[in-house]
């Protein structure tokens, strides 16, 4: 079976007209990574990163110029106190912490400084703790990507430490080619990432979240490690999250063969209404996305029993773009509420919707039983 899609059609051309349109919006400047004095009501995240972006060294930033080697960094960013969940209350070019996002502090590491930071020992204890690694999609920045991963951490309330990967996405709709070489380009370092947390022994779990294009790179790392052999930093993935995958649905199957089952199953959050994933078929050859398939395909229900992926239909829940590309937040929003009910189908592969209700995640098909 070559696809997942089982003949999805393209979406109309007013859709990827309205993708540039969303491309073409005022950004964010680097200006807001430059640290103000928190707020006293705030809560301020740590936030580390390692990245394949070149660094700025006259403003302590990153460009989007490829890197020859991984950089590390540490940001310290302010979430205001009228947060809301699932919203990035962005910064304008001075940054209030009182309703903004705000960085207070920030510092480049070494990878010695970087590997000392996620090792986190108490100054009592030697304690084992989690990591959550967010690899972000095309068309952000740094600072959006920095921004989004502390709106998760803020919203997930996890209980680990964050890691933003960044790789150098351009920023620009336009550059969507260029995007998909810098991502395949960071596929190396990213195994790195990995691997260097997963040999850590002070690391009990490792959570990965990808999105878009950034769930590419994910899976080609992923195969990568797989076929050299590295078993064990696969094996130390306590979960790895695909959302909105921007990956071509012919090739998908392909590489989760490749990759073979994870413990718990990879899990696929797709919604067949994604805008810009019609737009990235459209740019691709009108070749159908992982993350739009139907989960009331047969072809998907079957696709994910052999293949023992979790994938959950997310198109019920709250967008926060306009072309719902960013759904995945609203699951990172009931994540906290969701997290004791959806436990009983951790391990489980299959086909399963997400809702905003009691039930949260309601299996469709999960082999031997077919919900109503």
């Amino acid at each position: 079976m070559s696809t997942w899609s089982g003949g999805r059609t393209l979406g109309t051309v007013a859709i990827l007209f309205s993708f540039l349109l969303v491309g073409c919006a005022a950004r964010l400047g680097s200006e807001a990574l430059t640290p103000v004095a928190a707020s006293a009501g705030g809560k301020t995240m740590q936030i580390y990163v390692a990245t394949t972006r070149e660094r700025d060294l006259s403003q302590n930033a990153f460009t989007a110029n490829l890197a020859n080697a991984l950089n590390f960094a540490r940001f310290s960013v302010s979430v205001p106190p009228n947060h809301k969940s699932g919203k990035i209350e962005m910064p304008t070019a001075t940054p209030d912490p009182e309703r903004d996002f705000a960085v207070v502090d920030r510092a480049a590491l070494s990878e010695p400084e970087f590997r000392q930071a996620v090792t986190h020992q108490t100054n009592t204890q030697r304690k084992k703790h989690k990591v959550f690694v967010f690899v972000h999609g095309f068309n952000n920045t740094f600072q959006e990507s920095l921004f989004r991963i502390t709106q998760l951490q803020a919203d997930m309330k996890i209980d680990g430490i964050p890691i933003l990967f960044a790789w150098p996405s351009q920023g620009r709709v336009g550059a969507y080619e260029i995007d998909k070489q810098s991502a395949n380009y960071s596929r190396d370092y990213l195994m790195a990432l990995l691997t260097m947390l997963s040999s850590n022994s002070e690391v009990s779990d490792i959570m990965v979240v990808a999105h878009s294009m950034g769930a590419m790179l994910t899976v080609e790392a992923l195969r990568q490690l797989r076929t050299e052999g590295k078993d064990r930093v696969i094996a130390r993935l306590s979960r790895v999250v695909l959302a909105a995958p921007d990956i071509n649905a012919r090739t998908f199957r392909t590489n989760v063969q490749a990759i073979g089952p994870l413990k718990p199953p990879l899990l696929v959050l797709v919604s067949k209404d994604d805008g810009a994933l019609r737009a990235s078929s459209f740019l691709d050859g009108c070749i159908a996305r992982a993350g739009d398939i139907d989960v009331d395909n047969p072809i998907v229900r079957e696709a994910a029993l052999k293949e023992k992926v979790q994938v959950v239909d997310i198109s019920r829940l709250a967008k926060h773009d306009d072309l719902g590309h960013d759904r995945f937040v609203s699951v990172a929003v009931l994540y906290s509420r969701s997290h004791e009910k959806t436990l009983r189908y951790r391990n489980t592969a299959g086909t399963f919707i997400f809702t905003d209700d009691d039930t949260f995640l309601r299996p469709i098909d999960i082999g031997n039983r077919v919900a109503q």
